[in-house]
């Protein structure tokens, strides 16, 4: 089995990205010993927002144009109501979530970013949950929705909110380090 130290994750958002739900899953898989990068739209830096005004900014490793599936083990994928609603808008990110999915390897998103599941059309007939406000959304794309902290189906894990976030990270780490999920259907 893959160990989390030697794994590389790329955290994709843009600015409006929920504070806690970015800098958390940062902090503690880098702990872990995995190399994270923050993967953007554009080089700089992101602001995030953090709970009810905007928060602090975080420095952008990668430009989306710049990498590729291959360079990473898992991708991770903050909510917040800007920042997903912002990335699903761009064809490029939606490509690069559903090519993502299509690897086979770790794919997690919480609280809003499931939004990005539903554009990239792999969220149909998953077992998945998200913030309580787009639980239609995702049902209507097709989704099992369960109201429960992290939901995973076949290293498609979700969750709901930051207070989700210590069984977020620790099913993200477990899910890495089980490898890809090759019998998960292509989207």
């Amino acid at each position: 089995m893959p160990s989390i130290r030697n794994a590389k994750i790329a955290i994709l958002a843009t600015d409006g990205f929920e504070q806690s739900e970015l800098t958390q899953p940062l902090e503690k898989l880098r702990a872990a010993g995995a190399t994270v990068d923050v993967v953007s739209l554009e080089a700089g830096s992101i602001k995030g927002w953090d709970e009810t005004d905007w928060g602090q900014s975080v420095p952008v490793d990668k430009v989306l144009s710049e990498v590729s599936v291959s360079d990473y083990d898992a991708l991770v994928l903050p909510g917040g109501q800007i920042n997903p609603d912002k990335l699903r808008a761009e064809e490029s990110v939606v490509t690069f979530v559903r090519d993502f999915y299509n690897s086979k390897k770790t794919l997690a998103a919480i609280c809003h970013a499931p939004w990005l599941l539903v554009e990239a059309g792999v969220i149909k007939d998953r077992d998945v949950t998200s913030f309580k406000s787009i639980k239609t959304d995702v049902v209507n794309a097709g989704g099992r929705w369960h109201d429960e902290e992290v939901v995973t189906d076949q290293a498609l894990i979700t969750s709901r909110n930051p207070k989700d976030l210590p069984a977020f990270i620790a099913k993200i780490i477990e899910e890495v380090e089980e490898g890809r999920h090759e019998k998960r259907q292509a989207a």
